[in-house]
C-alpha cells in the first residue's frame, strides 16, 4: 500500500470544495466509535447517515458486548453509561433432552459478557461524538456517491437533508454503512467476497417480558433451535428456528410462546415468563467476508466488510474491533506519517473475522443438528454437547471462543 504525504492535499473538485482528513459513511457502532476516537485526537471528520438520529437511537439490533470490547471503549472514554447501566453475565445454559446444562464461563476464564442493547450504545456514542466532542454529522442524507477512491484525492458527494447537493474532499473514506451500503457498490472487480448460507431461518422476536433466567439460554431441540437473550429488565430477545423465507405472519403470538416453552423446557427450571411481542421478523442466516478490507483510500469496517449471523453474537463486537484498529491506524498516519497501521489493517481485522466466522459455523452445527432430520448429524451434535459438559478442557475452549478472548488480534 502506498500513500502520499500525511499533510492535507489540495481540495478535490472546485477551489471551494471543503476537505477533511476523514469522511465516515454510516452512524452505527463502527462509524461512531471511529468518529469519537478521531475527534479525541483532534482529527476532523464528517459522519454521513441516511437515517434520522431518532431512528438510529431506537433501532434494536445486537445486545451482547464482549469484555475486551468494553475495555477498549473504556480506554477511549466511551464506556461510562455502559458501565453504569449494563448487566454482566457470567454463564450460559444449554437445554437439550429436557435437561439444563450450565457453562460457568467466568469461573473458567475470569471473563464476563456485558448485555447492553445496541441502540443504547449508539445513543451514547452519537451524543458523545456530536454533543460533547463537537463532531460533524449529517442525518437523512441521500444519493451518497464516492469518487476517486484509488487516487490521492478522494471525495464524497451527497444530497443533504435540506435537499442541496454537496461535495466534500477527504484524505480517507471509512465505509461503515453495512452490508447494503453504498461503499460495497464501489469495490473493484478483483475484490473477493466469500459467502456461506446456513440453510435455516430464525424468527427474531422481542418480547415485552422480563428475562426468564439470569443468563442466555440455548435450546437444542428436535423441533428446532430456540434462544433466550436478556436485553433489559423489561425486554427479552428470543429466537426460534424456522424455514428460510418464512412469513412472520405464520407465527401468531400463541404459536410463538408454545414453541418457545417446548424448546426451552428443562427439568427443574420454571416456564418462560410470557408477554406481548413487540418485534417479529425472519432472518435467513448467512455470512460473508470481503477481502481485503482496504481499497486505495477506502477502508471498510463492520458489516460493510463482513456479515456474521447472530448465532454467536459476534457482529457488533467485530465492528468495534475494526473501529479500534482503523482509528489507531488513521491517527498514526495523519499525525506522524506512520503507514504501518493502515498497511496492516485488513490482515489484522480479518484474523479475528475468520476466527469468529469459524466459531459461528461450529456453533450453528450444535444448534441445528438435532432438528436437521439427519440421524448422523443429530448423533454428532449430541457428542459435541456431551463433550462440553464432560470435559473441563472442552468447556474452557468453548468459553474462550464464546467470549472472544482468543489470540485473534
Amino acid at each position: 500500500m502506498t500513500l502520499d504525504s500525511p499533510h492535507l492535499s489540495a481540495p478535490s473538485g472546485s477551489p471551494g470544495t471543503p476537505r477533511l482528513p476523514v469522511v465516515i459513511i454510516g452512524a452505527g457502532p463502527a462509524g461512531l466509535t471511529l468518529g469519537n476516537i478521531l475527534r479525541a485526537a483532534s482529527i476532523d471528520c464528517l459522519v454521513l447517515e441516511t437515517e434520522t438520529r431518532a431512528f438510529i437511537e431506537q433501532r434494536p439490533r445486537a445486545g451482547v458486548i464482549e469484555e475486551w470490547a468494553v475495555r477498549g471503549l473504556d480506554e477511549r472514554g466511551l464506556a461510562g453509561p455502559l458501565l453504569a447501566r449494563a448487566e454482566r453475565h457470567s454463564a450460559c445454559e444449554f437445554r437439550f433432552a429436557g435437561r439444563p446444562h450450565r457453562i460457568p464461563y467466568h469461573e473458567l476464564t475470569g471473563r464476563h459478557h456485558w448485555v447492553y442493547p445496541q441502540q443504547l450504545l449508539v445513543t451514547d456514542l452519537v451524543r458523545e461524538y456530536a454533543d460533547v466532542r463537537g463532531g460533524a454529522i449529517e442525518f437523512e442524507v441521500r444519493d451518497v456517491r464516492l469518487h476517486g477512491m484509488d487516487s490521492g484525492k478522494p471525495a464524497v458527494s451527497y444530497t443533504a437533508g435540506d435537499g442541496r447537493r454537496r461535495l466534500v474532499g477527504a484524505d480517507f473514506v471509512a465505509g461503515c454503512d453495512g452490508a447494503r451500503g453504498v461503499t460495497r457498490t464501489v469495490l473493484p472487480d478483483w475484490a473477493k467476497t466469500s459467502r456461506h448460507d446456513y440453510g435455516v431461518g430464525w424468527l427474531a422476536l422481542l418480547a415485552e417480558a422480563p428475562a426468564s433466567a439470569d443468563c442466555v439460554l440455548f435450546g437444542v431441540h428436535p423441533r428446532g433451535f430456540a434462544g433466550h437473550m436478556p436485553r433489559s429488565p423489561e425486554v427479552t430477545r428470543y429466537y426460534l428456528q424456522c424455514p428460510p423465507g418464512d412469513d412472520p405472519e405464520n407465527w401468531p403470538q400463541d404459536r410463538v410462546w408454545a414453541e418457545l416453552q417446548e424448546r426451552l423446557a428443562a427439568t427443574g427450571r420454571p416456564p418462560l415468563t410470557e408477554g406481548p411481542l413487540i418485534e417479529k421478523r425472519v432472518l435467513d442466516l448467512h455470512n460473508h467476508v470481503v477481502e481485503p478490507m482496504a481499497f486505495g483510500r477506502l477502508f471498510l469496517a463492520g458489516d460493510a466488510a463482513h456479515l456474521t449471523a447472530p448465532i454467536a453474537a459476534k457482529g457488533m463486537n467485530l465492528a468495534l474491533h475494526d473501529a479500534f484498529l482503523l482509528a489507531d491506524a488513521l491517527i498514526a498516519y495523519l499525525t506522524e506519517g506512520d503507514i504501518a497501521g493502515l498497511s496492516g489493517y485488513s490482515d489484522a481485522c480479518l484474523r479475528r473475522v475468520w476466527d469468529y466466522q469459524e466459531f459461528s459455523q461450529w456453533l450453528s452445527d450444535v444448534y441445528h443438528g438435532a432438528s436437521s432430520g439427519d440421524p448422523y448429524r443429530a448423533g454428532t451434535t449430541l457428542a459435541r454437547l456431551r463433550r462440553l459438559f464432560d470435559s473441563p478442557t472442552a468447556a474452557g475452549a468453548f468459553a474462550e471462543q464464546y467470549l472472544g478472548e482468543t489470540p485473534a488480534g
